[in-house]
């Protein structure tokens, strides 16, 4: 089932595309945010802008599936607050209405990853992301 919001960005108008559970990988680089739900859960409060969030992530690139980076290989969880840039943008955007448990897969094309500067010399310019992400607590 795919079902297509739309969400605006601080640079304009994005497209984002949900897919349901047990998600494959898209064939080509996405050029709009694709989130898959991996685990569902239901919670009175999800993830709004502002909040303190703790999440476990596992990040690759598109096209090769290599992995750069993972908080699991660390033994701990990312915090950062929503919504405010300290994040990638398809992170700010990918999370909003998470609740704690949740699994999420999110393919982010580049102009809301790390665009034409990349992140030398793990992510190149105009590389396309996926992220296996969890949030593990709402602070």
């Amino acid at each position: 089932v795919r079902l297509s919001l739309l969400a605006i960005a601080s640079i304009g108008l994005w497209t984002i595309t949900s897919l349901s559970e047990g998600v494959d990988a898209l064939k080509e680089a996405p050029t709009s945010l694709v989130i898959g739900t991996k685990k569902r859960v239901n919670c009175k409060r999800p993830a709004t802008k502002g909040d303190k969030l703790d999440m476990h992530y596992t990040g690759t690139l598109f096209d090769t599936g290599k992995k750069f980076d993972s908080s699991h290989d660390r033994n701990t969880p990312l915090s950062f607050t929503l919504g405010v840039g300290q994040v990638i943008k398809g992170w700010d955007q990918g999370i909003l209405g998470m609740c704690p448990g949740e699994q999420r897969k999110l393919q982010i094309p580049p102009e809301l990853a790390y665009g034409e500067r990349g992140s030398p010399p793990v992510i190149p310019a105009n590389a396309a992301l996926v992220f296996e992400i969890e949030l593990i607590k709402i602070r």
